[in-house]
């Protein structure tokens, strides 16, 4: 099994969620740490451990982003970070899978699984080997206390309950240790 660094220069999450019923707004958070200790040959034993810096939260509107970051939302100044950890991987096909782990956001730690992609690795031209993945889930915002809405005039609500996430990470392989 190799330990794989994620690259947070080359990977992020974005998230997906309805405004006022009637369109969509999307999101980022760009600064991604963690590992993947992947194991290529039985991939079932691999296992992901990724933590985002909330800060960086970017929906292209910074009145929206400050918002995003206060404690009506994510509420930075007590949880500066959000985690997720593996529990199990699953192989569902020649490079997919399903990763299950315990996702936290504000200090609540709820099961999530993603579809998991591998597109592979390679040496690259920085001297090193890399690999990448993506994955998806969608999760219920209010599991997670990120409860805040606004009633509209014509029914709804302004944000919707259900959010999707998608994660594309780069990792570089660490050199092995004797």
């Amino acid at each position: 099994m190799a330990r794989w660094k994620i690259d947070p220069a080359h990977s992020n999450a974005e998230f997906v969620v309805r405004h006022m019923m009637i369109s969509k707004v999307r999101g980022t958070f760009e600064n991604i740490e963690g590992y993947i200790d992947f194991d290529e040959q039985n991939p079932e034993n691999s296992y992901v451990e990724a933590t985002i810096d909330v800060n960086t939260i970017n929906t292209r509107n910074e009145q929206r982003d400050n918002h995003l970051r206060s404690a009506d939302f994510f509420d930075v100044a007590n949880y500066p970070t959000m985690t997720f950890k593996s529990t199990k991987v699953e192989v569902t096909g020649e490079n997919t899978g399903r990763v299950t782990g315990e996702l936290t956001i504000r200090g609540v730690t709820k099961e999530v699984t993603f579809d998991v992609e591998y597109y592979g690795a390679g040496p690259s031209p920085f001297g090193d080997v890399r690999a990448g993945f993506s994955g998806t889930t969608k999760i219920n915002r209010e599991d997670w206390g990120l409860t805040w809405n606004m009633a509209l005039e014509t029914g709804g609500v302004l944000i919707s309950k259900e959010v999707t996430i998608e994660v594309n990470i780069e990792v570089i392989q660490e050199a092995a240790t004797v």
